[in-house]
């Protein structure tokens, strides 16, 4: 074993507050500490990520240099950077949390040729801080002695160059050691990377901010952020109140609601979230910040305000709910600055700004985000430009936010620009897997094809030859990561069972791919294509359960009670299979229903001989048969401990050969999809269960809490206005109650009570075990004790996580393991990873529903003309869901002149004089011709029309043209208008993308081309995104109570 020498540690650190805590730590420095370059001569470990060989020069940051221009080495044209562990530390202890997860995902990511030197580890290159040394020097001296150290340790094979923006270190060390050099940042750039530009245009943002940073002093705006200590002291008292600050993007100027995160007995009068209302009371801070809030005096209350919004235009003095605890923001505990999309004023606002030192207020796209102010030399060149900004600072000073410009995204407006846009805010990287990333990738192609390991068909079950294997999905999808078994025992009992691609496999613990799959989470999908989390040769190929191919699987066997369906033995382990259909759900459903004409689509049946055509047919007939019989047993089983179904507008896509989109209709609901979707439940449900009974305090587990009573306020109202009553007690009790909500002359009023339970949701979330009690595991959607994600490695990287615990579980070997609190902050990852996939795929939808409507003319085209149901009573209208589009958004029924709509006989409405009066289940608008009541449920007729907007994303707008419905409720029922309607939509929406990028063709690489650079499908993708249109048709309209980007849990599990 290596000696290490034992020496002690004196740190005096400055925190970003400002406030200099003296630490004293045992410090241990050895002899061998891996370098990672593979130049290495010696014999360093050099396992995992290393430096490549082919480059001029290394290249070392100074600390200061990391903490103020980290973007600009996040260049992955900058090559061979090394990161010296003082300096890492620097900005772990100087700069904040966030700033210091992002230098450690630059550290991982296998995009970027960096790599983290333990420099005071190593014994040679460590230096004690002298006697009287600044800390601020002794880090510079550390960096630049382990620079040398280095150097050496290559035997002078490649030079070193330091970069530093201290003038003294530069003139102190710069000519100390031959073929180690010293550098500005800008000298670098302009003596390295002339021609990078985005590099040169950062620097210069950065040092203009850094240079105003502080400079100026005026009367304060806001009041100055009480200290950590206090805050920390008075949120124990209950005094102060932690909680996310989260801002209405319908009213973002004044209010912004805290959620209290967990209870507190100091304030039991608590039940909603706290109001912050109001741009001084918010007190600098952001939306997703963690502050402390102080309540104020039940006198100083205020409620909701209750009318709707155009975003552009807000009124504090507008009508109010019942007062709701208020508070204002006394301190921020964290930040959550992040890159943010903005644009650039028109050139008239330009010219009047600029006189101040070329300071420039642009705005955010997103609207919950204040203006920033930047620095720039570029704005009158960049106005037309979506670009990306960051915050560096915002002092009591100034009004508003200071930060730098970072980049040019495109032209505002434009497909890609937008999508790019869409990507940046909800924080989603989509590079393409690097070469050292394929490398772990097996063979598999036509001169060296991929084949069964003799070694695994040892260690395996082989159900090859014994099991009728078969994959039901939608028609044409091409990761199949879950097939079925039934099949008859001996014994007479039946065996189910469910196999899942082994993914793990080939995607080993620590390994480059596991690493990027990690920090992607999930597979990101987006109307037009997806971005995967694994390399396609595995999604689409060695871990696709295609039919007739030998696979590796996951299987989960159980023996189950001939009539009972009683569980009697579950089996787990590791097997090869071989599947021997590929079925779609309609082909499924039909043998179902008898009809065998769908064989004709099955082309493993189809080329058979007759006699063993039927016979075969008979076998598998028989086997989805007894499959949906156990479904429907579990199923059952389930509803009567309380699960719910909660249903939304669902949508199908039909593709052509070529993968382009044909055709698109309603989902016609089919009993097999339940079926299959209840063997999936039944697969998590148990995985959970033997994962923790092995692993108690080292599982994942899916936890779904129960929603708070007051989220359902709106649906016990609404539901009330047609004489129902809604028990929200406990999932048992709600979904009975919404089984009987039914309006037999009209479906759509269940349709809507449903959206709305779903939207009073909580969001199911991935939890460590370690942290979170079993008692409160359960999964309230589904009805069950605790459950997990298993089923979906393909696409989810919680189900990675979950094969390794359970194939941990069979051999009780845990030393590979994640510890607890690895583990709980891997499932925050997860959560926060999968909240940024499902907004970004909603923004997506509403993108391309606004590419849609954009150029087509509502006065003309009746494509923009629907029928439109009132789910929701505001002040100055209604809310209203259109079916024919999965469309939801206000219907104002006064204007911003103050004028109201009257209608006429026939049923049309025109602007006039009047007054509006608000009822719980009504509004009635009156003037001189009379008077027109608009009730919840009511059908009326819109005209739909996209509402531009220069700085943020376009948005849909409904006018309101009759009180009477579009098309009879029969016609409505059918869908048979829904069904030419959606056809049209998406083939005007792929017309209007394809037009854009025609245009583009100069300056963009070949659609075709750019899928294959980014490992991403195509716009065959866009079934799985409209496979979850019902939960994206269900968010929250009004943002008034809960997270705009709440997502429900319920169908999603």
């Amino acid at each position: 074993m290596e000696a290490m020498l034992k020496t002690e540690k004196i740190l005096h650190i400055r925190s970003s507050r400002g406030k200099t805590v003296r630490v004293v730590r045992e410090h241990y420095v050895r002899d061998s500490v891996p370098c990672y370059s593979i130049l290495c001569p010696g014999s360093c470990q050099n396992d995992g990520k290393c430096l490549s060989g082919d480059v001029t020069h290394y290249l070392v940051p100074d600390w200061k240099v990391v903490q103020d221009f980290q973007e600009i080495l996040e260049f992955v044209d900058l090559k061979g950077v090394i990161f010296m562990q003082t300096a890492c530390q620097a900005v772990q202890h100087q700069k904040g949390r966030r700033q210091y997860r992002r230098l450690q995902g630059l550290l991982k990511d296998a995009h970027h040729d960096c790599i983290l030197f333990s420099n005071e580890f190593q014994r040679e290159s460590y230096f004690p801080r002298e006697k009287g040394e600044s800390f601020e020097k002794w880090q510079t001296r550390c960096i630049y002695y382990a620079t040398v150290w280095y150097f050496h340790h290559l035997n002078g094979t490649v030079p070193l160059v330091m970069i530093s923006e201290d003038e003294e270190t530069i003139k102190e060390y710069g000519s100390k050691t031959q073929g180690v050099f010293l550098t500005s940042v800008k000298d670098y750039l302009d003596s390295f990377w002339p021609h990078l530009n985005t590099a040169h245009d950062l620097y210069d943002s950065i040092t203009q901010s850094l240079r105003e940073k502080g400079s100026e002093s005026r009367e304060k705006e806001y009041p100055e952020h009480l200290p950590l200590s206090v805050l920390e002291t008075g949120i124990k008292s209950g005094r102060y109140i932690q909680g996310t600050l989260n801002v209405n993007k319908h009213r973002a100027q004044l209010e912004a609601y805290v959620r209290v995160q967990g209870s507190t007995d100091k304030n039991t009068e608590l039940n909603s979230d706290i109001l912050v209302f109001g741009w001084k009371p918010r007190n600098r801070g952001i939306h997703g910040d963690v502050v402390a809030v102080e309540l104020l005096p039940r006198t100083e209350w205020r409620g909701r305000v209750i009318a709707l919004s155009e975003n552009e235009t807000e009124n504090g003095e507008e009508p109010q709910s019942q007062p709701v605890p208020t508070g204002r923001i006394v301190g921020i505990i964290q930040k959550n600055w992040q890159d943010y999309v903005a644009t650039f004023p028109p050139k008239e606002e330009i010219q009047s700004q600029v006189s101040n030192s070329k300071k420039v207020l642009v705005t955010p796209w997103d609207y919950r985000i204040p203006k920033i102010r930047i620095s720039t030399q570029q704005a009158e060149t960049l106005q037309d430009q979506r670009v990306i900004v960051r915050i560096d600072s915002w002092e009591a000073s100034s009004l508003y936010p200071s930060g730098h410009f970072v980049r040019v995204l495109g032209r505002a407006g434009d497909l890609e620009t937008e999508l790019a846009a869409i990507l940046v805010e909800n924080n989603i990287q989509v590079l393409p897997f690097s070469e050292a990333q394929m490398r772990e990738m097996p063979a598999c192609n036509p001169e060296t094809p991929w084949t069964v390991d003799p070694c695994e068909e040892l260690r395996r079950m082989d159900l090859r030859n014994t099991h009728l294997v078969y994959s039901i999905d939608p028609k044409g999808c091409e990761d199949v990561d879950d097939t079925l078994s039934v099949r008859l025992l001996n014994n007479g009992n039946l065996e189910l069972g469910v196999h899942i691609a082994d993914v793990t496999h080939f995607v080993k613990m620590n390994s480059l791919t596991d690493l990027e799959a990690q920090a992607r989470a999930t597979t990101y999908y987006l109307a037009d294509r997806r971005f995967d989390m694994l390399p396609a040769v595995l999604s689409a190929d060695l871990c696709s359960l295609l039919g007739g191919l030998d696979r590796y699987a996951v299987s989960v066997l159980w023996e189950l009670e001939h009539s009972s369906y009683k569980v009697l033995h579950v089996w787990y382990g590791r097997t090869i299979i071989r599947s021997s259909y590929k079925l779609f759900y309609e082909a499924a459903q039909a043998l179902l229903d008898g009809d065998w004409t769908v064989v004709e689509e099955i082309p493993e049946l189809n080329s058979l001989p007759k006699d063993e055509r039927e016979k075969k047919l008979e076998v598998l007939i028989w086997s989805l048969r007894s499959l949906m019989d156990v479904a429907r047993h579990f199923r059952a089983l389930r509803d009567q401990g309380g699960a719910l179904e909660l249903e939304g507008m669902e949508l199908n896509v039909q593709l052509d050969q070529q993968k382009n989109i044909a055709d698109l209709v309603p989902k016609q609901p089919l009993e097999v999809h339940e079926t299959v979707a209840e063997c999936m439940i039944l697969a998590n449900h148990w995985v959970a269960k033997k994962i923790w009974e092995s692993f108690p305090h080292m599982s994942l587990l899916r936890q779904h809490p129960p929603p708070r009573k007051e989220f359902f306020t709106e649906l016990i109202e609404c539901a009330q206005a047609k004489g129902f009553h809604i028990d929200v007690s406990n999932n048992k009790a709600l979904a009975k109650s919404l089984d009987q909500a039914v309006y037999p002359s009209d479906p759509v009023v269940n349709k809507i009570l449903r959206f709305m339970a779903t939207r009073a949701m909580s969001s199911a979330m991935y939890v460590s075990s370690a942290v979170c009690p079993q008692v409160q595991c359960y999964h309230y959607g589904l009805a069950l004790d605790m459950y997990t994600h298993f089923t979906s490695p393909i696409r989810r990287y919680a189900d990675i996580l979950v094969h390794r615990l359970l194939i941990a579980s069979l051999t009780m070997d845990k030393d590979r393991l994640l510890g607890g609190r690895e583990l709980h902050k891997l499932a925050e990852h997860l959560n926060d990873r999968n909240k940024a996939a499902q907004r970004a795929q909603k923004q997506s939808v509403e993108l391309f529903q606004c590419l849609y409507f954009r150029d087509k003319d509502p006065l003309v085209d009746e494509r923009c003309v629907a029928d439109a149901v009132i789910y929701s009573i505001r002040e100055n209208g209604v809310l209203a869901f259109v079916p024919r589009y999965g469309i939801k958004g206000a219907v104002f029924l006064k204007n911003q002149e103050g004028l109201v709509v009257s209608v006429s006989p026939d049923g049309s409405c025109t602007w006039m004089p009047g007054t509006l009066q608000r009822f719980p289940d009504r509004i009635r608008s009156a003037c001189a011709t009379g008077s027109t009541v608009f009730s919840l449920f009511e059908h009326i007729t819109v005209k739909i029309l996209t509402q531009p907007s220069r700085s943020h994303a376009d948005r849909i707008r409904m006018e309101i043209l009759k009180n009477k419905p579009h098309m009879s409720q029969h016609q409505f029922q059918d869908g048979e208008c829904s069904q030419s309607a959606k056809m049209d939509f998406v083939k005007e929406v792929i017309q209007s993308a394809a037009a854009v990028q025609n245009t583009d063709k100069v300056t963009m690489a070949d659609p075709t081309q750019r899928n294959d650079d980014y490992c991403q499908s195509g716009p065959d993708s866009l079934y799985c995104l409209l496979e979850h249109i019902r939960e994206l048709a269900l968010l929250d309209v009004n943002g008034m109570t809960k997270d705009p980007s709440l997502q429900p849990a319920v169908h999603g599990t």
